[in-house]
């Protein structure tokens, strides 16, 4: 098979229509990583076992199971379960957030345990409450650190996106897929899909670099 330019152009706005909703896919999933992450990352430090214990059970399971499994279970068992409709889309983004979650949550518990404990002990001498220990003093130190690391994860998302088609989610390469099935040409999308995917995922890629230099110095 040879490359048809013509046909290349002809399929292109699919292409990249399915690849405005991969970005919005992976920019919504990781904004529920984040937050998500973040607060097992907390939970898992509580002194009481009945808030860490679940949580960090949640982070173990997520992180020991495949994604691929989670959005078959979500999609197919605990919704229809709960009664709850979503979307094929809906379900996945929530579905690739939770699962991100559990490494983001690491990732926050790194630098949230590189905090020097002097730190900690300041604050409670200065008889701040806990929710001001965490956001005054905690946090603002301990999230730049990893940056670089979170960063790493979005971009990962981002690459992970087509574990989506599973569920029914006609993401980039599913589209890619629906016009080689329609058209028996697959060279073109295909082509088309991971030149997009490096044609983002290289210059985060390198951004993210510069970010872990800058911050390396400036911890």
């Amino acid at each position: 098979m040879t490359w048809d330019s013509n046909f290349a152009l002809e399929i292109l706005p699919q292409i990249l229509q399915a690849l405005a909703l991969t970005i919005l896919i992976t920019f919504l999933g990781t904004a529920i990583a984040m937050l998500l992450g973040l607060l097992l990352a907390i939970l898992r430090r509580s002194r009481r076992r009945l808030v860490s214990l679940p949580a960090h059970a949640l982070v173990e399971f997520v992180r020991d199971t495949p994604l691929l499994v989670q959005l078959y279970f979500l999609y197919f068992v605990i919704l229809p379960d709960l009664r709850l409709s979503f979307s094929a889309l809906v379900t996945g983004i929530i579905g690739i957030g939770i699962n991100y979650s559990a490494y983001t949550a690491e990732v926050y518990r790194a630098g949230i345990e590189g905090v020097p404990r002097g730190q900690w002990e300041a604050a409670r001498a200065l008889n701040f409450s806990p929710g001001r220990v965490w956001t005054s003093v905690v946090l603002p130190q301990a999230i730049p650190k990893v940056i670089p690391a979170l960063g790493n994860y979005l971009i990962a998302m981002f690459k992970d996106t087509p574990i989506l088609a599973s569920i029914g989610v006609v993401e980039m390469l599913q589209r890619a897929e629906l016009i080689g099935s329609e058209t028996f040409r697959y060279l073109e999308p295909m082509t088309l899909v991971g030149g997009l995917f490096l044609l983002l995922s290289y210059p985060s890629s390198r951004l993210l670099a510069r970010l872990e230099a800058r911050f390396g110095r400036a911890y």
